[in-house]
């Protein structure tokens, strides 16, 4: 049977939760999962619903799934989006030199514990070319400078529309996008970065952490956009250091967890599990 994720954002009203349940029994679905938040300052209400085709109708696409709900959508003012799990979204994961978590997220694929395509892997540098293509996936050099960063963005764009990419993965990619291309993919791109911030900017930061004695490193996954490292976090987490951990430690302690908190974020987005409110994201997990 074919599974599918309903997700739904709209100024709270009663009803909601029935007329939404009601109308995916009357098309024959049957639902598997169902979450809601109700952000009471801003009397805003979200849902997340994960429901199968019980009846196996042949015309259940979504096209005529989204058609059939509009008159349940218009009551409510709904702003909705429907998915069909069935359909593997395109990943292209972009890396410079550091390939922790690139080697991660293929691991987690080449393993099926991430159920998506990756067509392309972009990089400035060559460090990851071997052992990306040891995975028969292609390696798409793109060098940027201060010179060449717009035709060089534009080459990624045609990329991004060539394998028809759901989503883009910064995994410790050391190059800042530009503002014009973030807005064009608003939503579609993870970051992954330490979690100091705003302290210890810059290069080395595990170091400089390390210098001031902190007792406590992390990592952090957001959306990005425009503004530089304020995009709408996803995930967190953290692990306890002290004076006995060495520099080595420290950046080993902190690549791990890097690497768990961008898998958790990848997989949380390709599961439609996050819905972004404003500067912030409701993550039904």
């Amino acid at each position: 049977m074919k599974n599918y994720i309903l997700k739904i954002n709209c100024k709270d009203k009663a009803g909601i939760i029935s007329a939404v349940s009601n109308f995916l029994f009357k098309n024959g679905f049957n639902i598997l999962e169902s979450s809601q938040f109700r952000d009471i300052k801003n009397n805003n209400f979200f849902m997340r619903v994960k429901f199968e085709n019980m009846k196996n109708k042949k015309n259940n696409d979504i096209k005529n799934i989204e058609k059939n709900f509009l008159n349940v959508a218009n009551k409510f003012k709904m702003n909705f989006s429907f998915y069909d799990l069935s359909k593997k979204q395109n990943i292209l994961i972009m890396v410079s030199k550091f390939g922790h978590c690139l080697n991660n997220i293929l691991y987690q694929w080449k393993t099926n514990n991430l159920n998506v395509n990756i067509p392309c892997i972009v990089s400035n540098h060559k460090n990851m070319q071997e052992i990306v293509e040891h995975y028969g996936i292609t390696y798409q050099h793109i060098p940027v400078n201060k010179k060449n960063k717009n035709i060089q963005e534009k080459e990624l764009l045609l990329l991004i529309k060539k394998y028809k990419v759901d989503l883009v993965v910064l995994a410790r990619y050391m190059q800042v996008l530009s503002p014009d291309l973030c807005k064009k993919l608003k939503g579609k791109i993870i970051n992954i970065h330490h979690s100091f911030l705003p302290s210890f900017k810059g290069a080395r930061p595990y170091h400089q952490a390390y210098i001031k004695g902190v007792k406590i490193i992390g990592a952090t996954a957001h959306y990005v956009t425009d503004e530089l490292d304020e995009g709408q976090i996803i995930e967190q987490d953290v692990g306890r250091v002290n004076h006995t951990k060495s520099l080595e430690d420290f950046v080993s302690m902190g690549r791990d967890i890097e690497n768990v908190v961008l898998m958790r974020a990848i997989k949380w987005h390709i599961e439609h599990r996050i819905i972004i409110n404003k500067n912030s994201t409701i993550v039904f997990n």
